[in-house]
């Protein structure tokens, strides 16, 4: 592939010191492809999403090196374009959990390669009041466990940190009252997390909801209403599947919907993609191929 006009967003920060030996392993191999070439690095919260939006209409293709939150403010910075460019993700952070279920090479160089030499998939992109994101939607357990994600603790255990944060928040979160209406159809009940997923991994981890697909028009929605560790463990371990609208002994309710209403009796923090800065209520909706992205063929 070829394109007049490209650009780099990296974060400075992502990647466990690894930044220098990431740009040296994709700038060589992106640089060939793209005519006129714009590098930018984030210095703050908010930077990626600011060079998406003041830059990407003007760009055929723009890359992102960096983690889930850099992924994230790019998809929110792409997403409300009129005219959107081409988007290649190079997983530079702990998980860069939506790359790998775009099934993107975790190595930097080896992802270049792919993308460059790789296809065009249109993807779907969740939509959560007036923000955008590409991985998933929760609250719950989820957002404590971001919440009270220890930095040392992820800087030097990487993606078990989330783990581990995830197992401390257990003990301490109680269920919440929700009320969720999918498709014209309506639930309710208690719950300790409610997860929308758009992709199949939340750090690290491969999910087993089988269903799941960043290109067919629906989420999958899954509602934990047992707080025991071992109802959390087995989703992650993976020791059982869900099918659609097919509830568990374990507390686990597995549906798909293409838009959903989210309200609980108090605001609940809201997390997408790793990043807590929103609560409920929420009135989610699957903008159906939204983002043209590079993948591996």
């Amino acid at each position: 592939m070829r394109w007049k006009k490209g650009m780099l967003i990296y974060n400075k920060n992502a990647g466990n010191d690894k930044l220098e030996r990431n740009l040296e392993g994709c700038l060589p191999v992106l640089a060939p492809h793209i005519d006129e070439f714009l590098i930018l690095q984030t210095k703050q919260k908010g930077d990626a999403c600011r060079y998406c939006l003041e830059y990407g209409d003007e760009m055929d293709v723009v890359f992102v090196l960096g983690g889930d939150g850099t992924v994230h403010e790019c998809v929110n910075g792409l997403s409300p374009l009129q005219r959107r460019p081409l988007f290649g993700i190079l997983p530079g952070g702990t998980c860069n959990d939506f790359s790998r279920t775009l099934k993107i090479p975790q190595n930097v160089h080896q992802a270049a390669e792919a993308l460059v030499n790789g296809q065009v998939r249109s993807i779907d992109i969740g939509k959560s009041n007036n923000d955008y994101f590409s991985n998933f939607w929760g609250v719950g357990l989820i957002s404590e466990a971001s919440n009270n994600i220890d930095e040392q603790e992820k800087s030097r255990f990487g993606k078990i940190g989330y783990l581990l944060s995830a197992v401390r928040s257990i003990g301490g979160n109680a269920p919440f009252p929700y009320k969720l209406e999918y498709d014209g159809n309506f639930i309710e009940g208690e719950a300790v997390m409610i997860l929308v997923l758009n992709g199949c991994f939340i750090g690290t981890n491969l999910l087993p909801f089988p269903m799941i697909s960043p290109e067919d028009g629906l989420f999958g929605v899954a509602i934990l209403e047992n707080a025991s560790l071992g109802a959390f463990l087995e989703i992650i371990a993976m020791k059982r599947s869900w099918t659609q609208n097919m509830s568990s002994d374990s507390g686990v309710t597995y549906l798909q919907a293409g838009t959903l209403t989210i309200e609980s009796n108090r605001p609940l923090d809201v997390d997408m993609d790793g990043e807590n800065y929103r609560q409920t209520p929420s009135r989610i909706k699957v903008l159906a191929r939204h983002l043209s992205v590079l993948t591996p063929n």
